[in-house]
């Protein structure tokens, strides 16, 4: 396992500033609907916001990848922190519907990214993919699913902050310095990352107007691109199954826990501060393991077991019982984020790793969308388990189709098997697999 020091310049500074983008991303999954709420919005109106704040950044995220491949992704980056500022300041000074919304969407307040760049962060897990090495991706993709999450946790903790201004400003006015902590962290950001030199792809390098050059010899569709928009079709699909569990389970927990058990707004805040933190631990364990017994096994493995701490949550009659179990299953579902990130960014060459990450950023959270509908109705009619039921059926077919769709990779970013060829070493060869 390599140090810290031993990391790029690029991937540390680019990890550090999810570090503090998490921070402010924790303190609004906590605070923006409360916020919400103290304005006189309906639960129906914050679900449709969120949801459409959810849609437009997939949206968002395939484009952007897509033209970070041609353009470079340093400066979808820094025009996210710069945005983010914007955002944050705005929603600190006035309360008006639309530029609560429009701050909503555009920096993704009350969604949580784990401190991801939002529909941008296809382009940061890209520049990270390229300035690390395919043996040590699980480790550093999870050292930074890790540091999201942790931040998400002391946010959550730092969420509690807002009674200090309960006392200097009325009602809902109390939310609004708590924008000022993500506007302060993507203002940090924007001095950490301006300042590093972006090596451009081939496919950004080449002049404008230019096209690829060609050879007779060299069929018309591209073998290797071929062989990765199958791959990518694979991740599309396990991604669905894996998107709607998620929105079928997530969105909706606090209000399972508080329908189900009667407990406080409080109590459930520390259950997800406490779960983020110990999620963000979760990931570097889960990278080591990786790197042991290679990325897809672990990830296959720890979701397969997630699925039965799902289960025993749902049939459990206390909210200890169901909390810990609870607490169990994030620390396994979220702690391989890292690693699955790890696969994604090796699915294809460096110049379609933009597209890569945003297709599978798309393919996750339009599904993920669909799920709080179909979960809500549910609930509203009375059924708080069947949600559940269905989530873990999708999880089992999504663990199992992980494994036999991708098991190639597994030795590729395994420690014990550094030099196992994989998509980047077949299009250097020209050989396909």
């Amino acid at each position: 396992m390599s140090s810290w020091r031993d990391y790029p310049l690029i991937a540390r500074r680019l990890i550090t500033a999810r570090a503090l983008r998490s921070l402010g991303q924790g303190m609004m999954v906590v605070n923006f609907a409360l916020y919400l709420k103290a304005l006189g919005w309906h639960a129906a109106a914050i679900g449709i916001l969120l949801t459409a704040s959810g849609l437009l950044g997939a949206g968002l995220s395939l484009g952007i990848g897509y033209l970070s491949d041609r353009h470079g992704r340093r400066r979808f980056i820094l025009l996210y922190e710069c945005l983010t500022v914007a955002s944050g300041i705005a929603a600190t000074l006035t309360g008006n519907v639309y530029v609560i919304s429009t701050a909503a969407i555009v920096a993704s307040f009350g969604r949580g990214q784990s401190g991801g760049a939002g529909p941008f962060a296809p382009a940061e897990q890209a520049w990270i993919a390229r300035v690390i090495s395919p043996k040590l991706r699980s480790q550093v993709f999870s050292l930074n699913a890790a540091v999201g999450f942790v931040g998400m946790g002391l946010g959550a903790f730092l969420a509690g902050s807002v009674v200090l201004f309960q006392h200097v400003l009325p009602g809902a006015a109390a939310f609004r310095p708590l924008f000022l902590l993500p506007a302060l962290g993507s203002a940090i950001n924007l001095f950490l990352i301006a300042p590093l030199r972006e090596e451009p792809s081939s496919a950004a390098a080449r002049p404008k107007g230019a096209q690829a050059p060609r050879r007779t010899s060299v069929p018309r569709v591209d073998p290797v691109a071929r062989q990765e928009n199958g791959e990518l079709l694979k991740l599309s699909f396990t991604n669905l199954l894996n998107g709607l569990a998620v929105g079928l389970t997530g969105p909706l927990i606090s209000y399972w826990f508080a329908v189900r058990f009667g407990v406080s707004p409080a109590a459930i805040g520390v259950l997800m501060a406490v779960s983020f933190v110990a999620t963000g631990f979760s990931n570097v364990v889960t990278g080591r393991l990786a790197g042991r017994f290679g990325v897809v096994r672990t990830v296959s493995a720890v979701r397969l077991v997630g699925v039965v701490t799902l289960v025993a949550m749902t049939l459990m009659g206390s909210f200890v019982w169901a909390a810990l179990f609870y607490f169990v299953r994030s620390i396994l579902n979220r702690g391989s984020v890292g690693a699955r990130q790890a696969v994604t960014v090796s699915l294809t060459r460096d110049e379609r790793r933009g597209f890569a990450s945003s297709l599978n950023v798309f393919s996750m959270r339009v599904p993920a969308s669909i799920g709080p509908t179909v979960a809500g109705y549910l609930m509203d009619g009375g059924d708080l388990t069947l949600p559940f039921f269905i989530a873990a059926g999708l999880q089992t077919a999504y663990a199992l189709s992980y494994a036999r769709l991708f098991r190639r990779y597994n030795g590729m970013l395994s420690d014990r098997d550094e030099n196992s060829p994989g998509t980047e070493a077949a299009a250097a060869s020209g050989e396909v697999k």
